[in-house]
């Protein structure tokens, strides 16, 4: 009885060790699209008189930016509670090339062809995830929350 019981726990263990063998491809490839998407912060000051025609313009370049384009996972505008007129952007883009795609857009064209004299400061900051893995389940539970 004891011999059987071992002989299970050993299969057992082949079969865990098999299945992780298996799914590591799985979590590489995860791993690995996550470390080529881009993503950046957009650091912006607009002039206090313009403050609500740029956030019109903003919403709607940032709604077709994520209806249109595949390759933009997130357009996240939000503002300072205290300071109305700084303007924050969370850009994720599933790759570099996804970025250049989405300059080339009638809606970001628009976007930059009709807001510079509404814009005192620009700063673009590109970003590193600290824990790409963790990204990943925030886009999951995201999912989950529908």
């Amino acid at each position: 009885m004891e011999q059987m019981a071992g002989f299970k726990s050993k299969v057992h263990s082949i079969l865990v060790f098999q299945l992780i063998m298996a799914l590591m491809p799985a979590v590489y490839q995860t791993v690995m699209a996550q470390t080529q998407r881009m993503v950046r912060i957009a650091e912006i000051e607009i002039v206090p008189a313009y403050l609500e025609e740029y956030k019109t313009i903003l919403e709607a370049e940032a709604a077709a930016s994520l209806k249109l384009e595949p390759g933009v996972i997130a357009i996240f505008p939000m503002y300072q509670k205290e300071n109305t007129t700084q303007i924050r952007i969370l850009e994720i883009y599933a790759s570099k090339t996804a970025y250049e795609q989405h300059l080339k857009t009638p809606h970001f064209e628009k976007y930059k062809t009709t807001t510079p004299h509404m814009v005192k400061s620009l700063k673009l900051v590109d970003m590193e995830a600290v824990d790409a893995a963790t990204m990943l389940l925030m886009f999951k539970k995201l999912q989950e929350d529908k």
